[in-house]
């Protein structure tokens, strides 16, 4: 069987449309094992700014993620909607950078991902507040445990798409050096080239 990450390396034509190869490299949105990405925004005060976030799904105009409406990350896309991703697959020696611009995701598309989000990351997303956070230890969790669960989408859900201006897709080898091919978005469509890992 062929290791991952094989096609970064092998001598024949990578695909014209890096979506193609996303799509081979990423789960199907049904599966129910979401991807973590790094998403990297930057922060008000000019400085990168990074967290882990589920991958809620990918499709051809792009990649989404949600979060709540509150936090950091969403007031940091509001002043710049630009960001990046890396997901990284360890285990295979393989990862994917993606960069772009940042839109928000659709009402349904947000609906779809909210119901596929396992129910302690729904119970998040109405119990993480900052009051929550600052109360003792004891009370948090008598809190969270008396929480009768979630009725409907979160008032505080929010979902953003990056849609890719530049993928590029890194892959390690056990006999010759790790190779990235990167893919940019041109007015004519998508060019690649191979560069080192």
């Amino acid at each position: 069987m062929t290791a991952p990450g094989w096609e970064v390396h092998a001598d024949t034509a990578p695909p014209a449309d890096p979506l193609e190869l996303a799509r081979a490299w990423l789960p199907a949105d049904d599966d129910p094992e979401r991807p973590r990405v790094t998403l990297s925004t930057v922060g008000e005060d000019g400085y990168p700014d990074a967290r882990t976030v589920l991958l809620s799904a990918f499709d051809d105009t792009g990649f989404a993620f949600h979060t709540a409406r509150t936090s950091r990350k969403v007031a940091e896309l509001a002043a710049l909607p630009r960001a990046s991703i890396v997901v990284l697959w360890p285990d295979f020696g393989r990862q994917l950078v993606v960069r772009g611009d940042v839109v928000p995701d659709g009402d349904d598309q947000a609906a779809s991902a909210w119901s596929a989000r396992p129910e302690y990351l729904r119970r998040l997303a109405y119990l993480n507040t900052e009051e929550h956070a600052a109360l003792p230890q004891g009370e948090r969790i008598a809190r969270w445990a008396a929480f009768a669960g979630p009725v409907g989408t979160a008032a505080s859900w929010v979902g953003y798409r990056l849609r890719p201006r530049e993928l590029t897709f890194w892959a390690a080898a056990p006999d010759t050096a790790s190779r990235r091919l990167q893919y940019l978005r041109t007015a004519g469509g998508w060019s690649c080239r191979a560069l080192p890992g």
